[in-house]
């Protein structure tokens, strides 16, 4: 059911349109700057005029709605889709009358949406133009517009609410660094806030900060953390395959290294040159976190020394070659899959300034998890995971080496950190369910209000 025969948009305040205008201004003055760069990478990635179309707003027919009342979550990239995996199927069961759509920003998370989603189309997210952004409201003709964590792009906000959609944010969060900067723009951040209907906030501390730069209080709510919801991935055939062979092999330990980023990969084949000196028939599963790096991890990889073995070039029929010692996980979509496999576990972005990545997804497969000092965007996690003796904080490679070779001397502890890992998650599953309560309280709402 649509909105749009009434407009819910609050009136700006001066400022407010001063900050919307140069927004528009600096955002109209980069696309000529930034439009060759784009339609390049958007051809070399396959994804031509048909990504361009629709940041532009375009959608094919599929997403055109033949009666309004659709859902449309926004997910940035691979984080914010695994996130929101859970909650999809809980709306899908309780509104099955409505389609579902999932936007990403990112290409790895597009790729990600629509292999694991079971969303009704997947398409990127328009620009944040007012064209662009009525274009796709259009089309889809939402009733609700799901917003996976913090991406307030104001203009996108506003075109929502003037079409009559209620807006939710879900599984948000503020980070330390995020909050500086959003706490220095409030008086515009409040007028934009002002356009979500709710506010479904991981921890007290991130629905503190929604409300100090500008979300109204009555908005807001706790739900925890929806990466706690998230099932263990089923076996897949690589998965399937990879533990056969492992069985019919002295191989063991198995390390996996994830969502390593730039910077780190030196890090961690110098952590498992370390391990291999004691472990001879180790095996390190590495991850990069994006594919602008698969080339480069994989000839580092070689270069120091390993025999590498790479996933895009890997047939599932034939046996595993049982020289390699790095195998290059260079695909989207099957590192969760892997957890499982490991005796422990590495999650990158964080022995960088990146702000860290997922550390639950070695967690829900039982495994001990290391990261490095940066975790910033999941503060909260490292905090819980820590406390609760499920996985170990690391500086450096050198640091990194030495805790890989102590859990593997000690296999009662890391047994132990194993199942404080699946009694951690447990402890903190149900984000998805009470995040499913609080937006179907406000869609009734809101149709009564029609």
């Amino acid at each position: 059911m649509t909105h749009s025969t009434r407009s819910r948009a609050p009136r700006l305040s001066f400022r407010a349109r001063l900050d919307f205008a140069f927004r528009s201004l600096v955002l109209a003055l980069a696309v000529p700057i930034l439009g060759p760069y784009y339609l390049i990478r958007a051809w070399s990635s396959g994804t031509g005029v048909r990504g361009l179309a629709q940041r532009l707003g375009t959608l094919p027919p599929v997403f055109h709605q033949p009666a309004p009342g659709a859902i449309w979550i926004h997910a940035v990239s691979v984080g914010e889709a695994q996130a929101v995996a859970p909650l999809l199927p809980l709306l899908r069961c309780r509104y099955p009358e409505r389609r579902i759509f999932v936007s990403t920003t990112t290409e790895t998370g597009q790729a990600l949406a629509a292999q694991k989603l079971a969303a009704d189309g997947t398409f990127y997210f328009p620009l944040d133009f007012a064209f662009a952004c009525r274009r796709a409201l259009r089309a889809i003709q939402p009733a609700l517009v799901v917003i996976v964590e913090t991406e307030f792009w104001p203009r996108f906000l506003r075109e929502a609410r003037r079409a009559g959609a209620a807006v939710v944010v879900v599984n948000g969060r503020i980070s330390d660094r995020s909050f500086g900067r959003y706490h220095f723009w409030r008086r515009s951040m409040r007028s934009i806030l002002a356009h979500v209907d709710l506010f479904l906030m991981q921890t007290e501390e991130d629905a503190r900060r929604i409300v100090a730069i500008g979300g109204e209080s009555a908005h807001v709510s706790v739900c925890g953390n929806l990466k706690y919801d998230v099932p263990l991935p089923d076996i897949s055939p690589l998965a399937a395959w990879l533990e056969n062979s492992l069985a019919r092999t002295p191989r063991r330990p198995v390390l996996v290294a994830g969502s390593v980023v730039a910077g780190e990969e030196a890090a961690v084949l110098e952590a498992f040159a370390a391990v291999r000196a004691e472990h001879p028939c180790a095996l390190l599963i590495f991850a990069p976190r994006r594919p602008e790096r698969f080339d480069f991890a994989a000839q580092l990889a070689a270069d120091s020394g390993f025999r590498i073995l790479r996933r895009s070039r890997l047939d599932l029929s034939t046996p595993f070659d049982d020289s390699a010692a790095v195998f290059i996980l260079d695909t989207i979509g099957e590192l969760a899959g892997l957890y499982r496999l490991a005796d422990l576990a590495f999650v990158g972005g964080s022995l960088v300034s990146a702000g860290g990545h997922n550390i639950l997804e070695p967690a829900a497969a039982g495994v001990p998890v290391l990261f490095g000092p940066s975790m910033e965007n999941f503060a909260e996690i490292a905090r819980l995971v820590l406390d609760a003796d499920a996985g170990l904080q690391i500086n450096n490679a050198q640091h990194l080496g030495r805790a890989c070779l102590d859990l593997l001397r000690d296999p009662a502890r890391r047994s132990a950190m194993g199942r404080a890992s699946s009694e951690l998650m447990g402890r903190n599953r149900g984000a998805a369910s009470r995040a499913l309560d609080r937006i179907a309280v406000l869609l009734d709402q809101e149709e009564r209000a029609l």
